[in-house]
């Protein structure tokens, strides 16, 4: 499968033909991303993780996208384009289903807490082709699974540089890759980087930097 990384929190996987975006938000390079996808995965309502105005574009251009969020964000999406709400899907936590060919698994179910006064949103960590964990905004640890490819929020302002090291460290995938780093410049990227990639190598994960539209294969 291959991986590419986008500014911030956006991800293409490609595989056998098939191409599954996930969080394609307003800091990231989205139609770009969304171009010639079949599936969208969204975890959450935030703007840096949801491009509405390139999500309904690509819905709208494209009849056999199909995209899967949290309830609150698919029926905001079905109102935005009435067309094609039949291939918005909600998704609970919990849950399995295919979404472009690749199985996936849903986890979690609540944004992490930035401040008492900042409401708490739904938010779906997603397990893609038994391989590929994007959290959005949690550290939520998938139970009863074993990650093979871990993308790490590396920045946020609900995270701190510990909290990101004991995600890596409590998932202990074999590799992981950053993503959540749209508000780092190229010093404090630097410096969490090298956090997460020395002691994560000590429980057994190999943690690499990717550039934006960089990809890799998993």
């Amino acid at each position: 499968m291959k991986l590419t990384k986008f500014t911030h929190a956006c991800v293409r996987l490609e595989k056998d033909g098939r191409v599954l975006v996930l969080d394609p938000g307003t800091f990231s390079e989205s139609a770009e991303a969304l171009d010639g996808a079949h599936a969208v995965l969204i975890t959450h309502e935030h703007a840096d993780h949801i491009d509405v105005a390139a999500v309904v574009s690509a819905l709208e251009g494209n009849a056999e996208l199909e995209l899967f969020a949290p309830e609150g964000v698919a029926e905001n999406l079905r109102t935005e384009t009435p067309g094609a709400a039949s291939r918005v899907h909600a998704v609970k936590p919990g849950t399995s289903f295919e979404a472009a060919g690749f199985p996936v698994r849903s986890f979690g179910g609540q944004h992490a807490l930035i401040h008492p006064h900042v409401p708490v949103v739904a938010n779906i960590g997603y397990l893609v082709d038994e391989n590929v964990y994007h959290p959005g905004d949690s550290f939520i640890i998938p139970d009863g699974i074993s990650v093979r490819t871990l993308l790490v929020p590396v920045h946020a302002p609900w995270n701190k540089v510990s909290e990101v090291v004991d995600f890596v460290i409590g998932v202990r995938a074999p590799r992981a890759f950053p993503i959540h780093d749209g508000l780092l410049n190229s010093t404090g990227l630097d410096l969490v980087e090298g956090h997460v990639k020395r002691l994560g190598a000590r429980y057994g994960t190999e943690f690499a930097h990717l550039s934006s539209r960089e990809s890799v294969d998993v």
